[in-house]
């Protein structure tokens, strides 16, 4: 019996599918005839220590249901890193209105606030319960096979790669490349489902760059010469966090974020798709267009895949059964069974194994050359993206 009150929160960057588990741990929380309320902090952790909190008990079921579908979060996000200082505030709050259950939705930053809070609880005697939700669109959360997010992010990057391939392909005597740039820092999750979009031999993208292997630019020039030598243009798609051997990165940047992590081209700092961009001209005198999509990767439900909506409204349900039964200082993570047909299960894995991990893509997943994925990847890619449009293309022209 869940006895007490329950707090939902969203930290970090949004997802098409955040609010399908924002969603299901207040359904469950609901259908579980909970003794208590099920409350909703305002912009994260940094929201609640200022006592920003909303009843999501008091919400119509029917609005709550069409959050299932609704991008971006409903909450309010924050990327507040915990200080010694703000324990006490927290707890302060917890008391104030009696939560006994503690799920916060989001990544690794967001398992390491949870798992510090519920630890810190556990020191001073405050009996309190804390369960983890994935989420992140980068795929890099250690524990899990996947993140919810992931799926439809990387269907984002499929379609719109496939889609700015075939512009480029059809005005390649006009501009002779484009670049596409995913989001995630140090993982090449998002960059490797863009090999998805191929249907034909030259279509994009050509030559992939992943934050797992360090960017060679000699090497990358080369590679790009080719290519165009072969089709007449050059597609290319580069994670945000590309960075030499030395560990510089490819992107002008050097401003960082809250937790230390580097914030690739903001404060006008340039991109890596405007560096590479700048290299394949200067090299070559070619004229050519890249396209930085930034937060758009994070919250096209118009784009969403069904596998992670499911997959994303699962977590939330199976986190409130989960704090019923009296587990505690754990995140629900998906099992992945088979890829086909495609079958998953939802177990668990402790926070201290999640918090400020992460998970980078596996060698068995790159070409040797580091320029594209593995038929490995694509197995595990496809079941999470779902099916891609597929476009005419005039018998005539050869590919």
């Amino acid at each position: 019996m869940l006895q007490g009150n329950a707090i939902i929160g969203q930290s970090g960057g949004p997802t098409t599918v955040i609010n399908a588990s924002l969603c299901g741990v207040a359904q469950a929380w609901r259908d579980a005839k909970a003794s208590g309320r099920v409350l909703g902090m305002r912009f994260g952790i940094e929201g609640f220590m200022q006592g920003d909190v909303i009843d999501l008990g008091q919400e119509d079921p029917a609005l709550l249901e069409q959050l299932r579908t609704t991008p971006s979060s409903a909450l309010g996000s924050s990327r507040h890193k915990l200080r010694d200082a703000d324990f006490e505030p927290i707890l302060a709050m917890l008391r104030k209105h009696d939560i006994r259950y503690f799920f916060l939705i989001g990544g690794n930053d967001t398992m390491d606030t949870i798992h510090r809070v519920e630890a810190f609880c556990r020191q001073k005697g405050y009996p309190l319960v804390g369960v983890g939700v994935p989420k992140t669109v980068d795929n890099d959360l250690h524990g899990t096979d996947h993140t919810p997010g992931f799926g439809s992010a990387a269907r984002y990057v499929a379609i719109s790669v496939k889609q700015a391939g075939m512009l480029a392909r059809d005005m390649k005597r006009v501009d002779q490349y484009v670049i596409f740039q995913t989001v995630g820092r140090s993982a090449g999750w998002l960059p490797a489902a863009s090999a998805l979009a191929r249907d034909a031999e030259d279509d994009a993208p050509h030559i992939i760059l992943f934050p797992e292997r360090p960017f060679d630019r000699e090497r990358f020039l080369a590679a790009v010469k080719a290519c165009h030598d072969k089709h007449g243009w050059c597609s290319v798609v580069c994670g945000e966090g590309i960075t030499y051997a030395d560990g510089r990165p490819v992107s002008a940047s050097t401003t960082t974020d809250k937790f230390q992590n580097v914030e690739f081209g903001a404060m006008g700092g340039t991109s890596a798709a405007m560096m590479l961009h700048r290299m394949i001209g200067d090299a070559f005198g070619w004229r050519g267009e890249f396209q930085v999509c930034e937060s758009l990767q994070m919250c096209a439900a118009d784009r969403m895949s069904e596998t992670d909506l499911e997959e994303a409204f699962a977590c939330g349900r199976r986190a409130v059964e989960l704090a019923a039964q009296g587990q505690t200082g754990v995140m629900v993570s998906i099992a992945r069974k088979s890829n086909d047909p495609y079958r998953w299960a939802l177990e668990t894995v402790p926070l201290a194994d999640v918090a400020a991990r992460a998970k980078p893509m596996p060698d068995e997943f790159i070409t040797p050359d580091g320029f594209d994925i593995t038929p490995a990847c694509l197995e595990y890619l496809r079941p999470l993206v779902g099916q891609l449009p597929r476009y005419a293309r005039l018998k005539g022209i050869p590919a």
